[in-house]
């Protein structure tokens, strides 16, 4: 829009704006387009015969160091009308009504529907619209000018309202922990006896008698169960192999069980033959081994006779291929692992404050959080706690989303982020809504958009919300 009727001055001596009316204002920004539409009603605008009122809109910064001017209603009086129409016609032009949006005489129309559109500019947010008259009379020489505000704010972005509640632990009735470890024992060919001074033997046999030791004489601790698992190599018959690792781990916990002292009960022995997931975990290990996706290939196509698979592979592959399979990635997988499954009591808050400190699994997450609570929320120790949690127990949902909203609150997002994708449970619709949230705080609102979709089908009515408020930025982007 153009300013016309040359330059404002001073202030209003006998201003009209008293006179007009600004209704039914609406603002409407869509992309780079704003949109504005109102009317102004001119029933009480009586401009006197010589004169000529200019009505500017303009959008005006919140700092007052920008503006956009659009282009005015020019109301002449009588004379003045006559005035402007004779000078266009003699002239060809009139400055004062050329660039009007519209030119009226007063009294004869009361109401004018004023439509506009602008290039949006981020100095928009917060600016206000307003309406300056100015009146001229003889000559056009300045008589007065005012300025009103029409609409404040003229554009207001979308601010969203993102909901990430803090997530209440479910209670755990009984804490059930275990360790999982490997036992490689060194047997002789074809045999199954364990004898302790054979190779690296005795030290290993030490490590699992200790390790169930160590739980057995933790007063807190109370061994519920010991389950041995023997693996076996390929090499061999199928049959052959799985009596082995059966008579292998059976031989670990007989030893184990008679050195331990632990009631026969509590033990629970399997063998599962050869280990074909292990082995290829084994071969993406050694990533410089000849041929190897060729052997990876053989090994993903292997169904039903396990026999005729290992024949395959042996048969596919070149001598010094084969041998650094029997030799590196066969031996890791003859073994026993072990787990030790136990319950924890539950701990007072004195206790649970120092446990934290030294083995924080044998907290339940609910324990963990009166901790933190103990030390009032938005506190270091409390901010710790729920680190700790998180950290404990990746497959807490609870825990996991806490934390992430816990990096947000800090300003965090990068780190949320990264914590909720790495989560163990991301399907949770809970963990789903949080890394939506974490996405759109990024401005990343495709992701978000799509994550927080995963997470209403995965149950989170949060996410219905959390959409909404997306939906509600975007638009105004």
């Amino acid at each position: 829009g153009l300013l016309l009727c040359t330059s404002l001055g001073g202030y209003a001596q006998e201003g009209n704006l008293i006179d007009v009316k600004v209704v039914n204002e609406e603002v409407k920004k869509q992309g780079s387009e704003v949109s504005l539409r109102m009317t102004l009603d001119l029933t009480g605008l009586r401009v006197g015969n010589q004169k000529s009122v200019c009505l500017h809109p303009a959008v005006v910064s919140a700092d007052g160091t920008h503006e956009a001017v659009l282009a005015p209603v020019v109301v002449d009086g009588k004379t003045r009308s006559r005035v402007h129409r004779r000078e266009k016609a003699l002239t060809g032009a009139s400055p004062a009504t050329d660039n009007a949006y519209t030119v009226l005489r007063s009294g004869r129309e009361s109401r004018v529907e004023y439509i506009a559109k602008l290039a949006y500019e981020p100095w928009m947010v917060d600016s206000r619209l307003v309406l300056r008259e100015r009146m001229t009379g003889c000559l056009d020489c300045t008589a007065a000018t005012e300025e009103s505000t029409v609409k404040a704010p003229f554009i207001k972005l979308f601010t969203p309202r993102y909901v990430t509640p803090f997530v209440t632990p479910e209670r755990e009735a009984v804490k059930v922990r275990n360790e999982v470890r490997v036992a490689r024992l060194q047997f002789r060919q074809g045999k199954s006896d364990v004898d302790p001074r054979y190779k690296d033997n005795r030290a290993e046999l030490e490590t699992v008698t200790g390790s169930i030791n160590v739980v057995k004489t933790n007063p807190d601790l109370t061994i519920t169960g010991i389950y041995i698992t023997g693996y076996a190599s390929p090499e061999g018959s199928v049959a052959f192999n799985q009596k082995l690792s059966e008579s292998r781990a059976n031989a670990l916990a007989e030893y184990a069980r008679k050195d331990t002292h632990m009631d026969a009960s509590l033990w629970h022995v399997a063998g599962m033959g050869e280990d074909w997931e292990g082995l290829r975990r084994e071969v993406e290990k050694h990533p410089q081994l000849l041929d190897i996706d060729k052997v990876l290939r053989l090994i993903d196509e292997c169904e039903g006779d396990k026999d005729a698979c290992e024949k395959r592979i042996r048969e596919s592959v070149s001598p010094d291929v084969y041998t650094r399979l029997l030799n590196e990635m066969y031996g890791p997988l003859r073994r026993n692992e072990y787990k030790i499954e136990y319950s924890v009591r539950s701990f007072n808050l004195e206790e649970a404050k120092k446990q934290i400190k030294t083995r924080p699994d044998l907290l339940s997450v609910e324990e963990i959080y009166t901790v933190a609570e103990s030390y009032g929320k938005g506190t270091a120790d409390y901010e710790e706690a729920l680190r700790i949690a998180a950290a404990t127990y990746p497959k807490n949902a609870a825990a996991v989303v806490n934390a992430a909203c816990l990096k947000m609150e800090g300003r965090d997002v990068q780190g949320a982020i990264a914590m909720l994708e790495a989560s163990e449970v991301k399907e949770d619709g809970r963990v789903l809504n949080a890394l939506g949230v974490a996405y759109a705080k990024q401005k990343q609102y495709d992701r978000a958009k799509a994550v927080l979709e995963q997470a209403v089908q995965a149950g989170s009515r949060e996410a219905r919300t959390n959409l909404e408020q997306v939906a509600g930025v975007v638009a105004d982007l």
